[in-house]
């Protein structure tokens, strides 16, 4: 028995490189001494001979930093779309399940000691996060950058594994699949509501 099963698992890199750049907020898994820590953070997608690379930010404060002086390889998530599936949804009789797109890779984290290469990512990132029509442009010579530049480690992963878990009703009948698709893509309004929920019942944490 295989797991995941072969149909839940992506084949084509070029679409795992277009899910991170769709959906370029990640998960960083470390272990280091019976100790697992985690982050989330944007990575924007450098192409290389390889894999590709990585580029990202965190705060200096940051526990995960001390994995990182390690030159621990880590595992990195990148969550798509994803949705429930009722059994309505079907032309046929099936069980409820849950639909998604991940990206799961690993890599090999390397921190970046040039301040002048860590400011030009910070330049990069927001220009990639903008898009096409920037309504922003983060600017060599912004005040607010210069003095943020001390208080953020720059970084970079070298990816060496990857793995796609796209779990899209593949094993299904074809028309069963396209209403699979029509469930996701119609969840926009269900985001929309537990947005508001999540921000009505949000209560920040006060320092201890």
């Amino acid at each position: 028995m295989h797991y995941p099963p072969p149909h839940h698992q992506e084949s084509n890199y070029e679409n795992i490189v277009a899910l991170m750049q769709t959906y370029p907020l990640a998960t960083i898994i470390t272990a280091k001494n019976d100790t697992i820590l985690s982050t989330h953070t944007p990575l924007v997608y450098q192409a290389n001979k390889g894999f590709g690379r990585l580029i990202g930010h965190l705060d200096k404060y940051n526990p995960q930093i001390e994995h990182f002086r390690s030159s621990e390889k880590v595992e990195l998530i990148f969550n798509g779309p994803q949705v429930y599936i009722s059994p309505s949804v079907y032309g046929t009789t099936q069980l409820p399940t849950w639909n998604y797109f991940k990206a799961h890779l690993k890599g090999r984290i390397t921190i970046e000691k040039d301040q002048e290469k860590v400011k030009q990512s910070l330049i990069n990132m927001t220009a990639f996060l903008e898009g096409e029509n920037p309504a922003y442009t983060l600017d060599a010579d912004n005040p607010r950058m210069a003095a943020a530049l001390d208080y953020i480690v720059g970084f970079h992963i070298e990816i060496e594994q990857w793995e796609g878990k796209y779990k899209i009703s593949q094993d299904k009948r074809k028309d069963d699949q396209l209403r699979a698709k029509k469930a996701m893509q119609e969840a926009g309004p269900k985001t929309e509501k537990a947005i508001d929920l999540l921000y009505s019942l949000h209560q920040t944490k006060r320092p201890q």
